[in-house]
């Protein structure tokens, strides 16, 4: 049996994750969501994956020929984002009879995949979500879909959605010659299975409990992620070398080339990935992960936060319930302001749209390349897109563009870098 990766999106939900990677990209542990799906994918016995790639399909690749993986990819290149039905479309020809399907922006256990399995074609996988008017809400009896609704606009009482896993067959092809245009102006799969429903097949489900799947669809998932994934460690890992001095509490993994130097104080669960450099005297909190690579210096406070590769915040930092991306490099005295002055849940700015983010904390999403002059205080909620230069004291209070310098005179502005 073949599975089919739908990885073409671009992710302007995730902005400003996603202005140096596509989604399947986003590091969890120091790892690609899509290397983990695969080496998932390989574990129960699926041969082949035909990945639909689109956005940055070139570090897709790239990503491919690092890993040694027990399954063959390939390729497919959907050049324009025409939607979930147009994606899988493109491959008719290339899976025959059963094949499993998977959005490219999800994490999924292997007993939840397993479970699908087991129900026959054509299945879909379900999970349960307190904001089910923010997905595909699905409507079932007994054992099978009775209808499927998109973005619901009032509380149906409803709360499983579409968890972006299918098991399907050829027939589906010719239900996807059938749809026209949603709303949104894409070719939608979920259109395509309602055509089925109407033809009174019986669409199977099974349901994946909230710790069998992830969704990265908004920046602050990949916090919960991590907070869930690091909250079922239960013992210390410590490949790396750990000097005379350091004070390590908790389940924490420290992975082989790193190193932890004298006077640091880390409270697990914490991941710190392959050759980062921690301390001395920096204080790790629980729920942070440090990936590999990275500098975590002198008087550095890092607290439920995820840092990817190469991150440099050398002295004097605070970083709290944030997202650092790669190479970013913060300077001295940079502060993330995690919390409003009113306790209130902090809002974020997702595509134009001021947007509830759920979280009491929340501090910066800072896109890659990022670099911070010294004192620089970044409040909560707040996006810098890649590539930015932010001018020393500045107080970041609005969201910067990527490739931008902003500065601190005698007024508050933004100037575009080239």
């Amino acid at each position: 049996m073949k599975a089919v990766i739908l990885a073409a999106g671009k992710g302007e939900r995730l902005e400003p994750i996603t202005h140096t990677r596509p989604k399947p990209l986003i590091p969890i542990l120091d790892k690609p969501l899509l290397i983990h799906m695969l080496e998932r994918l390989s574990g129960l016995g699926i041969k082949e994956a035909i990945i639909v790639v689109g956005y940055m399909r070139n570090k897709i690749e790239e990503v491919l020929r690092e890993y040694s993986l027990d399954i063959k990819t390939r390729l497919v290149v959907q050049d324009n984002p025409l939607g979930t039905g147009h994606a899988l479309k493109i491959v008719e020809g290339l899976v025959k009879d059963l094949f499993l399907l998977i959005y490219g922006d999800i994490l999924v256990s292997p007993s939840a995949i397993k479970e699908l399995l087991n129900k026959g074609p054509p299945s879909i996988m379900l999970t349960r979500v307190t904001n089910p008017q923010d997905y595909g809400v699905v409507v079932t009896s007994n054992d099978t879909v009775k209808d499927i609704i998109e973005k619901p606009s009032k509380d149906l009482g409803v709360n499983t959605i579409n968890a972006g896993v299918y098991l399907l067959d050829e027939s589906i092809f010719n239900y996807l010659d059938n749809i026209g245009l949603s709303e949104r102006g894409e070719y939608e799969l979920t259109d395509a299975l309602k055509l089925m429903l109407k033809d009174n097949v019986k669409l199977k489900y099974s349901i994946a409990n909230v710790n069998e799947w992830f969704e990265i669809g908004k920046p602050w998932d990949l916090l919960s992620i991590h907070e869930k994934i690091l909250s079922k460690l239960s013992e210390q890992i410590i490949n790396g070398e750990v000097e005379d001095y350091v004070k390590v509490k908790g389940p924490v993994i420290i992975e082989e080339g790193a190193v932890v130097r004298s006077g640091t104080y880390i409270i697990g669960p914490a991941y710190i990935g392959k050759g980062a450099i921690i301390g001395p005297n920096s204080y790790i909190r629980p729920y942070t992960v440090i990936g590999r690579n990275s500098r975590i210096g002198n008087a550095v406070e890092v607290k439920n936060s995820t840092l990817m590769e190469g991150v440099h915040a050398q002295h004097l930092t605070y970083i709290g319930d944030s997202i650092v991306c790669e190479y970013v490099n913060l300077g001295a005295g940079t502060i993330t302001a995690n919390l409003r002055f009113d306790n209130g849940i902090v809002k974020v700015t997702i595509k134009g749209k001021r947007i509830s983010s759920g979280r009491r904390k929340l501090g910066a999403i800072i896109g890659g390349f990022v670099k911070t002059g010294i004192n620089v205080s970044i409040m909560p909620g707040i996006k810098i897109g890649a590539y930015s230069w932010i001018a020393p004291g500045a107080v970041v209070n609005r969201d910067v563009p990527p490739k931008s310098f902003l500065k601190v005179d005698t007024k508050y502005y933004i100037e575009q870098l080239t």
